[in-house]
């Protein structure tokens, strides 16, 4: 039994919950995560594991085990990266989780400049509006949005900041007229965004000479994915709040037009997320910080 392998195993194995999502994760077969926890338990002399056909837990002796199989494993790839670092660059798989729209906006059209200078990573990046479990689902870092970061087992960096602009298409401004004041907008048709994880509509924020205004509205229509939404407002159904990086190109030539544009929105803060039992290896880190410049020039998410 290689003891090494068998550590990472289990410690897979803790953080998704069960074997099947760990083998998938470490692309191994099933039978072999099972055989190496078996054969790391009776080196061990302990039941690490209480396992069913539907469920498992971890025993006492093998939560005390998991920690200390995290900092030996951490320590492992910090002696082999310090090694390494100066003679090649960081090299393997990297899985990242983005936004729809940061991913095909901003982050897409700039991967030749990542690929170029990191020639040996193997980047997958998920593109989506749903809020991915890291752990669960073998995701190396993610970029998220938020001014509070529900899950504090991860370890967060501020790379930038995103800023919202409201607009309606002409058509729609047309019809209905231009409102005068974040209140007026109960009067008319709002395309809403809400969480594709929780449900939750996501209230809309404005700010003017001291004055800050928080207006939850009702809406005929209501979009989980911001590309989807950024087409129900070029569409005409009503007005959108989206962010600006997203809608310049339509602001710019015509096909949706800014209202309410003496009031600024609460900017939200972006991150780059990622598990804090986890040695930061060099993979990711230099994707972390090749991400903090390319949203440093960006001249909207600074």
């Amino acid at each position: 039994m290689n003891k090494l392998q068998a550590m990472e195993v289990f410690v897979q194995v803790v953080d998704a919950g069960g074997f099947t999502r760990a083998s998938e994760n470490m692309k191994l077969p099933k039978a072999t995560v099972s055989t190496l926890i078996q054969s790391l338990e009776t080196a061990l002399s302990a039941k690490l594991l209480n396992r069913t056909t539907r469920h498992m837990s971890v025993t006492a002796e093998g939560a005390a085990y998991y920690d200390r199989c995290l900092r030996i494993l951490s320590e492992v790839r910090e002696a082999e990266e310090s090694l390494s670092r100066n003679r090649r660059s960081p090299s393997g798989r990297l899985r990242v989780d983005a936004p729809t729209g940061l991913a095909s906006e901003i982050i897409v059209p700039a991967l030749p400049d990542f690929i170029e200078q990191y020639p040996d990573i193997q980047l997958e990046l998920g593109c989506s509006d749903r809020q991915v479990d890291l752990v669960e689902e073998g995701v190396d870092c993610a970029i998220r949005g938020g001014r509070q970061l529900a899950d504090s087992s991860l370890i967060a960096r501020r790379v930038g900041t995103m800023h919202y602009v409201t607009c309606a298409s002409p058509a729609y401004l047309k019809r209905h007229g231009h409102p005068m004041h974040p209140n007026d907008l109960v009067h008319h048709r709002c395309v809403n965004y809400f969480s594709a994880r929780t449900g939750k509509m996501f209230d809309w924020y404005f700010k003017q000479d001291g004055e800050q205004v928080q207006v939850s509205l009702s809406s005929h229509v209501a979009l989980s994915d911001s590309c989807a939404y950024t087409a129900a407002g070029l569409a005409g159904l009503g007005i959108v709040q989206m962010a600006d990086f997203l809608m310049a190109p339509m602001l710019a030539d015509g096909r949706l037009v800014p209202i309410l544009d003496t009031w600024t929105n609460e900017p939200l803060p972006i991150y780059m997320v990622y598990p804090q039992n986890r040695h930061l290896q060099a993979k990711v880190g230099v994707f972390v910080e090749w991400i903090a410049r390319l949203f440093s020039n960006h001249s909207t998410l600074h």
